[in-house]
């Protein structure tokens, strides 16, 4: 049975933010064009497997300032996370268990599995 933790409540909200900021960013950069700056596009078979690219507009400056504040709280929040006060309290094993942890701490509990017939 894996351990529990007690995680303060700000590393649990700087986590689940961290989460929601990089499912923000990867949803926003599968929208945008491939190229930031404008692209005329390319076909290329001379590899080891064939690479298209369609011609991209590029991203206006609004989408690219939005993508660099992702980034930006994305590591703030990274940081935040990995250096919190909290795993000063830990060592070795329970460290690497707890950081783990963290990361699906909020998460809904898994349903149980179903076994027999009703």
């Amino acid at each position: 049975m894996a351990k529990t933790y007690d995680f303060p409540s700000d590393l649990l909200d700087g986590q689940t933010e961290l989460h929601q900021v990089r499912a923000e960013l990867s949803a926003l950069l599968k929208r945008l064009p491939w190229s930031v700056d404008p692209h005329d596009g390319f076909d290329d078979d001379n590899g080891w497997r064939k690479v298209e690219r369609p011609a991209s507009p590029g991203w206006t400056p609004d989408e690219q300032a939005y993508v660099e504040k992702l980034r930006r709280r994305e590591h703030e929040l990274a940081v935040f996370v990995t250096t919190h006060p909290f795993w000063t309290r830990l060592q070795g094993p329970d460290t690497v268990e707890a950081r783990s942890g963290v990361k699906h701490a909020k998460e809904p509990p898994a349903p149980a599995p179903v076994t027999g017939n009703p």
